[in-house]
């Protein structure tokens, strides 16, 4: 029998956010694993950067820029030949937003795609599947970023329900909890804040559905899960992967002053505005307590890996000559 090797191409993707510019370089192939060749990431955190009117301040668009250019520095020194621009509604949403995107489009030298909060589940919801596989059955997927939460459901790779609504970790930190220690007034505060914040979410979920298995992608649920004193496997010399962990085992779902979790003693003793663990830490005890969520498992992929993988579905096969 011949062998048949897969041919790969050098695919960039270059994720802006409303906290960092992630730029990831993989070589990938119908069929085959998204290897990471190359990472960077630069804070840049556009939220604390904002007018009155909500448009981005030209110290950020700065900052951002220079992010941008630097990840492309990178994609150059990596012979990227295929790249993947996408940037959150967030930015959109600004009152300069396009003429930012128009910059950074300058910058890079095509389109940047501008993915919804829902086109945000989809693609972190096909990674999970993706992740898991066939076996892991219907999956409830959680995502906690810096300026949204998303939650998609379903059974295939292609959720079933997948919603979103503008509470993030940096909005939350930052909207609502005060610089330095919050008080318990303050807390009760932002957890009735964002319990309303995140109502569009939970009311999207059958309440049938809340038994399925709950998967965490973000950066933000993998800090909790330490928190919460889960320890996190990383197998494979690079230690690409981060497997067999469960996420909130701990976390106090039930928001009583005499039950007080690892999620809620972030909250309360992590001081500084830059300590988004807070606001994450509120998210997560209340998208579990309404979903009725015990724990949530590690998933180390997440919306890059979902738009690599939606690439090669789409693109790679006729590019492939599969």
């Amino acid at each position: 029998m011949a062998n048949l090797k897969l041919r790969s191409t050098r695919l960039g993707v270059l994720d802006i956010g409303s906290n960092t510019v992630h730029m990831l370089v993989v070589d990938a192939a119908v069929g085959a694993r998204p290897e990471p060749e190359a990472s960077s990431k630069t804070t840049v955190r556009l939220m604390d950067h904002l007018k009155d009117d909500g448009s981005i301040k030209k110290q950020a668009v700065d900052a951002l820029l220079a992010a941008v250019d630097d990840a492309m520095r990178l994609a150059e020194q990596y012979k990227v030949s295929q790249l993947l621009a996408l940037a959150t509604s967030a930015m959109h949403e600004a009152p300069n937003g396009n003429k930012i995107l128009h910059r950074v489009e300058e910058v890079i030298g095509q389109r940047v795609t501008v993915l919804s909060g829902e086109d945000e589940a989809r693609l972190t919801f096909l990674a999970a599947r993706r992740w898991y596989g066939w076996d892991a059955g219907r999956l409830l997927m959680i995502d906690i970023g810096g300026g949204s939460l998303e939650v998609a459901l379903g059974s295939d790779e292609e959720p079933t329900i997948a919603a979103a609504v503008n509470a993030g970790a940096r909005v939350v930190t930052r909207d609502m909890l005060p610089d330095g220690m919050a008080s318990a007034k303050d807390l009760d505060a932002a957890y009735k804040k964002v319990r309303k914040m995140i109502a569009p979410v939970v009311d999207a979920v059958p309440a049938e559905d809340y038994s399925s298995h709950a998967v965490g992608t973000s950066k933000a649920i993998r800090s909790l899960a330490r928190l919460a004193g889960t320890v996190i496997h990383q197998p494979g010399a690079r230690g690409r992967a981060v497997r067999g962990a469960r996420a909130a085992r701990g976390l106090d779902p039930a928001p009583r002053r005499d039950r007080t979790g690892p999620a809620r003693r972030t909250a309360r003793h992590h001081a500084g505005p830059r300590h988004d663990n807070r606001g994450a830490g509120i998210i997560a005890v209340e998208i579990m307590r309404a979903l009725g969520i015990n724990e949530i498992e590690v998933c180390p992929w997440a919306l890059r890996e979902g738009a690599i993988l939606r690439w090669l579905d789409q693109y790679g096969r006729t590019r492939f000559g599969f």
